[in-house]
């Protein structure tokens, strides 16, 4: 990986790529520390310190901001907005025919639903942007701290809504720093920004563990913690390399005067065919009845069963939950995501069949099994690699937003090996050019 940056930086126009994928990375995390207005800055630091590592509902959105949701900054929102629209997208392309006609259109319906994802990005950063804004208000973004009400300065109407429109203006600002590092940077800008909001929490979450620590003044937890994160991130990146390639051969044609076909490839199947989809639909799923009950007034006997079972990172009842609802959501997502049946018709239309299996519907019956077998390690992978966070929090007294968690390792590995993948295809590309010269 490092070669590869090496190389790179030796490139002139890739060089220059990544010096802009540089600077936008520093806006990105400038924006991070910029308050919105009517927001006591003081107050706010002050909660940020009494509630220490424990993040409450909102660590997994914090997470994805770079620390900045608790910080109530212009980016407070992060990423996340977009992430959430791009993943409704795709479950709509599922269900809706028209979004599934502009799929098979190529780049032009591509494009068309790229915009859909903007203008759902901005509905969505508007909600969520005034969820925050009145969790805020209401003293609940930081509960048991002592000035947590007097945090939104000017509780008016106007105020509000200001603070609302710099937060969906930061969300539509994050949005176009990624698709600018896309189209002038090294690729992948979402995924990167999305990168650099993980990783800059390390740093204070690693030292936080090193200050809680006993034995030798921390340093054992400290360095028992980065062997775990290297073993993980070895883990991870063997699983995410691993899949099932099934032959396929194209009969020969003859078109004319000229034979097409009659060539040998493979279907690439992977392990973890769903990504780190499952364990963020899980999170999310369970973030929503402590939300309710945070919210609901009273002391009844479904808020108090849900604050001792749904709200504890290592109650039993929570990590078994945790665990099917990742298994779950790994198979459904995988069900909507590869479709047999359409693959299966592609292969015919063009003359390709599996060796052994006929043609047709036995097919899409065969890569659906091969599928199904596969998904089952794939999801007991992921629902492992979330629990460790869990693990950390019994083992060390570490937060349940542990650096090395399932879904940080997870998106850092993944966005990592693409990236370089993507640098790695654009200098042999320029090899290839200056060959052919």
């Amino acid at each position: 990986m490092l070669t590869a940056f090496a190389r790179a930086f030796r490139t002139p126009d890739l060089r220059k790529k990544l010096l802009f994928t540089l600077g936008i990375i520093v806006v990105y995390r400038v924006g991070t520390h910029v308050p919105i207005p009517n927001v006591n800055y003081q107050a706010v630091q002050q909660c940020v310190k009494e509630a220490g590592a424990n993040q409450g509902l909102f660590g997994l959105v914090n997470m994805f901001s770079g620390g900045a949701l608790l910080q109530i900054t212009v980016f407070a929102l992060g990423i996340m907005p977009y992430i959430t629209a791009s993943i409704i997208l795709q479950l709509l392309t599922v269900v809706i025919p028209r979004l599934e006609a502009l799929k098979k259109e190529g780049q032009a319906g591509t494009a068309k639903i790229t915009q859909y994802t903007r203008y759902l990005t901005v509905a969505l950063a508007i909600l969520q942007g005034t969820g925050l804004v009145a969790t805020a208000r209401s003293g609940a973004l930081f509960n048991g701290c002592s000035v947590a009400t007097s945090i939104v300065s000017d509780q008016a109407i106007f105020a509000t809504i200001t603070m609302v429109i710099c937060m969906t203006a930061g969300t539509a600002l994050v949005m176009w720093l990624g698709e600018l590092i896309t189209d002038r940077g090294i690729g992948n800008g979402m995924s990167i920004l999305m990168f650099i909001s993980i990783a800059a929490t390390f740093p204070s979450a690693l030292w936080a563990i090193k200050k809680q620590g006993s034995l030798a003044g921390g340093w054992i937890e400290f360095g028992t913690v980065i062997a775990v994160g290297l073993v993980m991130v070895a883990l991870v990146v063997f699983v995410e390399q691993a899949q099932r390639r099934i032959p396929v051969q194209y009969a020969k044609r003859m078109i004319g005067r000229r034979s097409y076909g009659g060539t040998s490839t493979y279907i690439p199947l992977k392990v973890n065919q769903a990504g780190v989809i499952p364990v963020i639909f899980a999170s999310s799923l369970l973030y929503i009845p402590a939300l309710i009950a945070q919210f609901a007034g009273g002391n009844s006997g479904w808020k108090t069963w849900i604050e001792q079972n749904l709200t504890k990172g290592d109650h039993p009842i929570y990590i078994t939950s945790y665990f099917l609802l990742i298994v779950f959501f790994a198979f459904f997502y995988v069900a909507i995501s590869f479709n047999p049946e359409e693959v299966a018709d592609n292969m015919k239309k063009y003359g390709g069949f599996i060796p052994g299996i006929r043609a047709g519907r036995p097919t899409a019956e065969y890569l659906s099994y091969v599928l199904n077998r596969i998904t089952w390690p794939g999801s007991l992978y992921l629902g492992l690699i979330a629990l460790v966070p869990t693990m950390a929090l019994v083992g060390f007294g570490a937060s349940q937003n542990f650096p090395f968690g399932g879904t940080s390792i997870l998106i850092i590995v993944g966005v990592g090996l693409e990236t370089v993948k993507q640098i790695e295809s654009q200098l042999q590309q320029r090899n290839y050019e200056g060959f052919l010269r």
